[in-house]
């Protein structure tokens, strides 16, 4: 899925620089009181709030906003109770579809994700209509600089299952569960990490073939992914690198 990688990185490039850096932050920031919520605010004991948290510090997130987050999960400090949900449908040229949301309000979000998907020529779909095309997967990127070997000897130890180049990466990926102790094996041995994250792995892809078709179904992820309550927005979607050269979507 390089098409769908690369433009993931250019948006958290994009994103970096302007006022999306801000979106980013809430986002972030709500994953963190979701995860203190539901394991508790002990990073030790609760994996998942670890990796949120280590997800909130690479955006730069400041670390006493994180710290109230957890508080707030954990009840020491009030806040809204946001819930997660799923939704499923289809892009423009078949492309599937699956977002990930922290809501407080299901009412106002459902139909929300419903518009956007029509609006930009989409369709929402009936719950497992598409996740059934997706595996929750841990990946993690490391700079292609590092010795293959090295990498690989790490990562058959700390229970990694496939490691691949995918631009300039090596491109890890393992069992959610193993995640934690992936990221830590590469962390001690000094190797550096660019991305680190559990996210939903396609296992099939819908090749894009034209600018226009990259453009109609890239319009769509991005107005989902704008949304505020969206915390991830996953697809099957794969375009060339001369082909998503010519992207500027509106």
């Amino acid at each position: 899925m390089s098409g769908h990688s690369k433009w993931a990185t250019i948006k958290h490039q994009k994103g970096a620089k302007d006022k999306a850096r801000g979106k980013l932050f809430a986002k972030l920031i709500r994953q963190v009181e979701v995860a203190a919520r539901e394991g508790g605010g002990d990073m030790e004991s609760n994996a998942t709030l670890r990796t949120m948290f280590h997800k909130a510090r690479e955006s730069s997130v400041p670390i006493d906003t994180i710290e109230r987050a957890i508080k707030r999960g954990t009840g020491e400090l009030e806040g809204v109770r946001y819930e997660p949900a799923a939704y499923e449908g289809y892009a423009p040229c078949g492309v599937a579809v699956y977002v990930e949301v922290l809501t407080d309000n299901k009412n106002r979000t459902g139909p929300d994700i419903r518009s956007t998907f029509s609006k930009l020529g989409g369709s929402l779909a009936e719950p497992g209509a598409v996740a059934w095309q997706f595996e929750r997967r841990g990946v993690i990127t490391v700079p292609a600089g590092v010795d293959e070997d090295d990498l690989m000897a790490v990562v058959l130890e700390a229970g990694g299952e496939d490691l691949g180049a995918e631009g300039d990466v090596w491109r890890v990926t393992c069992d959610p569960h193993a995640f934690t102790e992936l990221r830590a094996s590469i962390e001690a041995a000094g190797m550096p990490i660019e991305s680190a994250d559990v996210t939903m792995v396609p296992t099939t892809s819908v090749v894009l073939e034209t600018t226009e078709d990259a453009k109609k179904v890239l319009r769509l992820i991005d107005a989902l992914d704008d949304h505020d309550d969206v915390q991830g927005v996953f697809s099957n979607f794969d375009i060339a690198e001369e082909i998503l050269a010519t992207v500027e979507v509106d």
